[in-house]
């Protein structure tokens, strides 16, 4: 019976491309790891037959802090001093290698203001919400309202002077609560678009105003983690993605197919007891229901989880980057207590700018907790001349040298920025590595400082809404004024959202991803 199960398979596989009698939820097979099937048709596409990346496969995390350096200007290599930087006494410092070829935030301190989470939000929620300022720029907005400088000025100025310039006592008292709001692009994708195409602004443009649903499930009904999906074309164009933890994830064909197939071949693998699980399935443009494909005897397994702070350390982000010092062992401790009890892991990248005394400053994973918060105790805001910065370049250091771990692992970065990246630099681009951590099975989570301004929050959510995240964002009493302390409202182009204290957000993200583990689907 068994060698009959397989020989039916696999002539389901050789008829259905002319066909298509093979369902997508036609029955996995065992096959060999290394074992991809043949695209159909099976015309010879090497380059299509792999990803542009190598797949997470780090077995663990339980190592000391690792710390790579990439500085900001040559012959800056060891210009670490009047930085306010030294490494960890177990960190081990070096140059970053080069690119492979394949490729805040804690009881958001009742010191300073005196008000605890609790009257935050309270306060928050008493304010009126009020709707997006169309065409607004925060940094002209807030110099317009209070005489101050803008935030490009506040940069340039702490360039020339060599630190950063800090807050007003009263700003930073009033900060010391952070409250912040989220929206998520995917569940409110109409409204999303419609944000597109009333934003002009520059970017990376990345179609993806056509969108199927993949759902990946196991014999019982249940979504099968961190499945290797790869969604090919006739042509042999394709894309590579992973499913989060309730087994889905979202494709755009115009995305990475210019000849708009009408047909799509995709095929799925996951880790099982006997070797690597297989199926196939087809995707019709223009189909209305999703596209299920069943993996039988997929394993479940314990929660794992890589979490990672990804920072724009300039001048103007000193409040920030305070802050995640202040709540990043509230955030570990309330994580690990969530009802999955994850395995955590905990990465940190910084990043400035050309001619700073750093371009990228990277810690490796750790589970070490309190040498973590060592390494982030170290860093310090300052640099930042102009108002665009090197976020190219650390989002690709963050989606490709990093050990990320594989079979089964959650993995999310939180992108904490108050500027946009530098479009005009050579080098990585953000739309190339978004796709690479959709492939990777990397949520990205922008997280909107004060000051971010248009192009800033469509980069970000564009790289949110991709790679299967949410866009968060900073709010206040007054919009435009963030000295005027927590509140409920933003200068972003949002609707209906709720507002918390950041770190509470932060571990409530963590909590509904991780909640969808297990989960049968619909």
């Amino acid at each position: 019976m068994r060698k009959l199960s397989v020989k039916r398979h696999l002539a389901c596989l050789l008829i259905g491309s002319q066909l298509m009698g093979c369902s997508a939820g036609a029955r996995s097979i065992a096959v060999d790891a290394g074992d991809w099937a043949p695209p159909v048709p099976p015309a010879p596409q090497p380059l299509a037959m792999r990803p542009n990346f190598y797949a997470p496969s780090a077995p663990h995390c339980a190592r000391p802090v690792r710390t790579r350096e990439l500085p900001g200007a040559a012959g800056q290599a060891g210009a670490n001093e009047g930085e306010g930087w030294a490494p960890p006494s177990d960190a081990r410092t070096s140059g970053l290698p080069a690119a492979r070829p394949e490729g805040v935030l804690g009881r958001l301190l009742e010191r300073a203001s005196g008000r605890s989470r609790e009257e935050a939000v309270a306060h928050a929620d008493a304010a009126p919400a009020s709707p997006a300022v169309e065409g607004a720029t925060p940094a002209s907005a807030m110099a317009a309202k209070s005489g101050a400088p803008a935030l490009g000025d506040h940069k340039r100025m702490a360039a020339q002077s060599g630190f950063a310039a800090p807050a007003p006592m009263e700003q930073r008292q009033q900060q010391a609560v952070v409250t912040a709001g989220v929206v998520d692009d995917n569940a409110n994708f109409g409204e999303y678009l419609a944000f597109r195409n009333r934003t002009q602004v520059v970017h990376r443009p990345v179609d993806v105003s056509e969108r199927y649903l993949l759902q990946v499930k196991d014999g019982s009904g249940r979504g099968v983690p961190d499945a290797e999906v790869r969604v090919q074309s006739p042509s042999g164009s394709a894309l590579w993605a992973r499913t989060d933890a309730g087994g889905q994830v979202w494709v755009s064909p115009n995305a990475f197919d210019a000849s708009r197939a009408s047909t799509y071949q995709v095929s799925v693998r996951k880790p099982g007891r006997w070797g690597s699980l297989q199926a196939t399935g087809f995707l019709q443009r223009g189909q209305k229901s999703a596209v299920e494909v069943r993996l039988d005897g997929a394993p479940q397994a314990r929660a794992q989880l890589d979490l990672v702070f990804l920072i724009d350390a300039t001048g103007s982000m000193g409040d920030e980057i305070d802050k995640l010092k202040a709540s990043v062992r509230t955030i570990a401790n309330e994580v690990a207590q969530l009802p999955a009890r994850p395995d955590l892991c905990f990465g940190l990248v910084a990043y400035r700018d050309r001619g700073d005394a750093f371009l990228i400053r990277s810690h490796d994973f750790t589970n070490d907790l309190g040498a973590f918060q060592g390494a982030l105790n170290q860093l310090q805001a300052g640099g930042g001349g102009d108002y665009p910065e090197a976020m190219n370049e650390a989002l690709h250091d963050t989606v490709h040298s990093l050990s990320w771990r594989g079979n089964g692992t959650t993995r999310m970065v939180f992108l904490i920025a108050d500027a946009p990246p530098h479009l005009d630099y050579g080098g990585p681009q953000y739309d190339q590595d978004m796709a690479a951590a959709l492939g990777k099975g990397i949520k990205i989570f922008g997280v909107g400082a004060s000051g971010l301004d248009k192009q800033g929050e469509y980069v970000q959510r564009q790289m949110a809404q991709y790679s299967g995240g949410k866009f968060v964002f900073l709010t206040y009493a007054q919009a435009h004024n963030p000295a005027s302390g927590a509140g409920r409202e933003t200068v972003h182009d949002v609707q209906n959202y709720g507002v918390d204290t950041l770190d509470r957000l932060i571990v409530r993200l963590v909590r509904e991803d991780l909640a969808k583990l297990g989960r049968s689907g619909g």
